[in-house]
């Protein structure tokens, strides 16, 4: 994917990897159970939640103007993610 057009924007592309352990068969890749068992457990409790507000459909330059117009309006609450 090209992402030349967003340089000079305050755009950011962010790829968050939840099993690079496993990924990458790391030594330590038993620890990735031990910290997922931990956070379902504090998700259950009620602990800890998503700050996800709004979740739009489609990597399209429609779908991030409706991101940018959402989050200029001043009245989004969480994070506004673009499903690919």
């Amino acid at each position: 994917m090209d992402l030349s057009a967003l340089q000079g924007k305050s755009a950011g592309f962010i790829w968050e990897l939840m099993f690079t352990r496993s990924m990458f068969g790391t030594q330590d890749i038993a620890r990735q159970q031990d910290i997922l068992t931990q956070l379902a457990a504090l998700v259950d409790a009620g602990r800890i939640r998503t700050t996800l507000g709004a979740t739009l459909e489609g990597f399209s330059v429609e779908t991030l103007k409706e991101a940018h117009r959402r989050s200029e309006s001043g009245k989004t609450i969480g994070k506004i993610a673009i499903k690919y």
